[in-house]
């Protein structure tokens, strides 16, 4: 008989499940710790007790010892996915569809916003900051969740709030839209220029050893940097590439030149590093107002239970 799943190693700290004959001709009594011992012959662990006593148990006999402390005080968790049918305030096509790059065979990608009630989070059982689900290709973030992520300019976050594919909207969702310039600041210009470099430094890396990059990886990759400058210089998120779209197409077809798709990415660097010293968007984003926001939220769902 084989142990199913991965195998505990000697020396682990285990706790019994079920109670079960000991090698003294007593009982290790259910919730009795100890150490792994070895494995018998039929595929049961031999465990070591705290007083010196033995034991046999199968793996499902067994809880490593903090998870035991774990599954004693668990609790119902929340479903997520009546959280996102039923709370949802705002959501919205993302993607290449939003982005004016779609073709026959692109996804339909969904993102959403839901707000848990204010009285689940007095539980030990917290709401899930995100869901995936419940339908397939859709995402979605806890109102509280999400609003940290914007602020800090998450590029997947703001572009959320700005496609104008909107699936689903409520009066809540509406406001956190009308709220959406006090997320936007100067931190862009590190999350979308930083995380570019960073990307394409592993991309050089697939091109030495492969001879190629993921090309739809550097188009999109292209893209950022693209919304990044109209961002800085505009103090406005443009989605859609509109312009850009067939060269960017001839990116992910891999039509282009690595080193003229390399230039591309520098040019576009350094119209960031113009933009940052030109930008009329503050250094860091509103966060008394997104958080008075939040709090309001919070005071509706208490007096709307």
């Amino acid at each position: 008989m084989s142990v199913e799943g991965p195998q505990l190693p000697v020396g682990t700290q285990v706790v019994l499940r079920v109670a079960g004959p000991d090698d003294q001709g007593g009982t290790a009594q259910r919730g009795a710790t100890g150490r792994v011992a070895g494995i018998t012959g039929d595929g049961r662990y031999a465990v070591r007790l705290v007083d010196g006593r033995e034991t046999v148990a199968r793996r499902d006999q067994l809880s490593l010892r903090t998870a035991y402390q774990d599954e004693a005080l668990e609790l119902t968790q929340p479903d997520g996915d009546l959280l996102v049918r039923e709370h949802t305030i705002y959501a919205v096509v993302v993607g290449s569809r939003a982005f004016g790059l779609d073709t026959d065979a692109s996804d339909t990608d969904t993102r959403g916003v839901y707000v848990a009630p204010t009285e689940s989070f007095w539980s030990l059982a917290k709401p899930p900051a995100h869901v995936d689900g419940p339908e397939p290709e859709w995402f979605s973030w806890e109102v509280e969740r999400f609003c940290e992520l914007a602020l800090k300019a998450n590029p997947n976050l703001l572009e959320v709030l700005h496609s104008p594919l909107v699936v689903q909207q409520t009066a809540l969702g509406q406001e956190l839209v009308d709220l959406r310039e006090a997320f936007l600041s100067q931190l862009a210009y590190q999350t979308y220029s930083g995380y570019v470099l960073s990307q394409f430094k592993k991309l050089e890396a697939d091109f030495r050893r492969d001879g190629a990059p993921k090309w739809k990886h550097v188009m999109h990759l292209i893209r950022l940097l693209l919304s990044a400058r109209s961002l800085l210089l505009e103090a406005r998120l443009i989605v859609d590439v509109g312009p850009y779209r067939e060269r960017l197409l001839a990116v992910k077809r891999g039509e282009l030149p690595w080193d003229e798709v390399e230039k591309w990415r520098l040019s576009l660097h350094a119209e960031l590093d113009d933009a940052l010293g030109r930008t009329v968007l503050p250094a860091t984003p509103d966060v008394a107002r997104v958080d008075d926001w939040l709090r309001s939220v919070r005071r509706r769902s208490i007096n709307d239970a």
